[in-house]
């Protein structure tokens, strides 16, 4: 029996038990692909140490996940509405779970960033569908109470994450090193495709939009072709094929643009909704993501390789140091989208911006100060300062790119924000080796590497704080306050655009 999800068809059912049991599995999916994003990040200087990797493959084994996760986000939304929603988060999950395992077992640096490739992939089939199942297993009026609950899993990854990945790590479980981060995910992978096979209820889109897959390819090419010379050219010596290879990304963006306008004009479904770019709120909501990614990305990585290398401090020492940062995140998160933002709208994700511009400067100023000689608690003040601004700017910010959408292109607007962010930290993590490890002299003796990465962790910090200026500026094009939600229309703007299809 199929029926359609209108106002003259059934709805979700209130009374069916299983989509409590469903819920646990598609959160415990998204928990684990957050998870696994910041668990990886602070074990990098183990991985390094131990597989002897260059720092072009520590950026990759990071910036490799997000370029695929980036690549794939639209067409595994797509992917869901055509051939079902369950099908392929199963597909994910278990692809996922593949990927993990092939990461804990790599033999070499190489292995590992393509199966981190692989893992990304497969979370861009698995992710698109948590919330568009939940969209379609819940009735309108409990809807409310399940995003909810999903912005506390959101948190309790950002957490979590770095803090497990710490333990893990440190605990050395059966002298594997490093490799139970990756490893984590197989109990836990086997269990969702299991029961997930059992409790979630298959869906559809009636009205699915035709797959792009030629312009997946070309945003894929684009990217590898600015993102390559930036993580290998201080290694290579800058040579004049990067140039060309960056240069010719723009003509390959200038293409992906031309043909999306062809697409979209052909069959209405094409991989970028260009139109969306006439509104200034959007389009400037989008330039802000972007940016935001590309800081997010160079401040995590630096931050990871300072503490550990720099410092010289143990993987359980630099988890704990960023507790604050992560609750601070949290706290904030809250309070700006219950209290902060109906009441002051626009100008809390512009104070956001400016205090955790605020709290970078801070944390320069001791860096500098104290050396190789700082200590965790007084990295407290700054790192708080730091996620409070954070908190004030992720939470509110997709909801004011998206307020002054048309209702229709809601889903394609949502996938496109999760899309740029991606890139943007993908972007982030390649030009780490311009402004951090482009100030680090190569061979260096050991007592001489800890003092320049510190100096490059500074050096990185005045970048991380002219980013948050531009994007302070960039908000300004934001719409003062979003949008008020109708009553009763709990629909978010992440669902998919179209109503889905129940099968059982």
């Amino acid at each position: 029996m199929t029926f359609t999800d209108t106002p003259h068809a059934p709805q979700p059912v209130a009374g069916d038990r299983r989509r409590w049991f469903a819920l646990a599995i598609v959160m415990t999916a998204a928990f684990m692909d957050l998870v696994d994003v910041t668990i990886v990040n602070i074990a990098i200087p183990s991985i390094q140490r131990d597989e002897g990797a260059t720092f072009s493959q520590i950026q990759w084994i990071t910036a490799g996940y997000a370029l695929a996760f980036a690549a794939g986000l639209v067409t595994g939304g797509r992917l869901g509405d055509i051939h079902g929603r369950k099908r392929i988060f199963l597909i994910g999950i278990g692809g996922f779970t593949v990927a993990s395992a092939l990461c804990g077992l790599a033999v070499n640096p190489e292995m590992l960033v393509a199966s981190r490739i692989l893992q990304g992939a497969m979370a861009a089939l698995m992710v698109p569908q948590v919330l568009s199942i939940v969209h379609a297993t819940f009735p309108a009026h409990e809807r409310g109470k399940v995003f909810g609950l999903f912005g506390a899993i959101v948190g309790l990854g950002a957490v979590s994450g770095p803090l497990l990945g710490a333990l893990l790590t440190e605990w050395n479980l059966f002298g594997l090193e490093w490799r139970p981060i990756f490893l984590i995910n197989l109990p836990v992978g086997i269990a969702g495709l299991i029961l997930g096979r059992l409790f979630i209820t298959e869906s559809r889109a009636p009205r699915a939009l035709k797959l792009d897959l030629v312009g997946v390819a070309l945003v894929t090419l684009g990217l590898l072709m600015l993102l390559y010379p930036l993580t290998r050219g201080r290694e290579l010596g800058w040579p004049l094929w990067g140039y060309a290879s960056m240069a010719g990304a723009l003509l390959v963006f200038g293409a992906l643009v031309a043909y999306e306008r062809v697409k979209g004009a052909r069959d209405g479904s094409p991989l970028i909704e260009l139109s969306l770019f006439r509104v200034k709120s959007f389009a400037a909501g989008i330039a802000v993501q972007t940016v935001f990614g590309i800081g997010l990305g160079i401040f995590f990585l630096v931050w990871t390789l300072y503490m550990q290398v720099g410092l010289g401090w143990s993987v359980l020492r630099a988890g704990l140091t960023g507790v604050p940062f992560s609750v601070a995140v949290s706290v904030a998160a809250g309070m700006s989208v219950q209290l902060l933002v109906p009441r002051f709208g626009r100008k809390v994700l512009q104070a956001g911006a400016l205090v955790m511009a605020a709290g970078v400067l801070v944390y320069l100023w001791e860096a500098e100060r104290y050396g190789q000689a700082i200590t965790s608690w007084q990295m407290a003040l700054p790192l708080v300062v730091m996620g409070a601004g954070m908190g004030l700017i992720v939470a509110p910010l997709t909801d004011a790119v998206l307020s002054e959408v048309p209702r229709e292109h809601a889903g394609s607007a949502s996938g496109l924000i999760n899309t740029v962010q991606q890139m943007g930290n993908a972007l982030g993590l390649g030009l780490v080796s311009v402004v951090f490890f482009g100030v680090i002299d190569e061979g260096l003796p050991p007592a001489a590497t800890g003092p320049a990465f510190v100096d490059g962790f500074q050096h990185a910090l005045g970048w991380v704080a002219a980013v948050l200026g531009v994007i302070f500026l960039l908000m300004f094009a934001l719409p003062e306050r979003p949008a008020q939600h109708v009553e009763g229309a709990e629909e978010t703007p992440a669902a998919v655009e179209k109503e889905p299809e129940l099968v059982s």
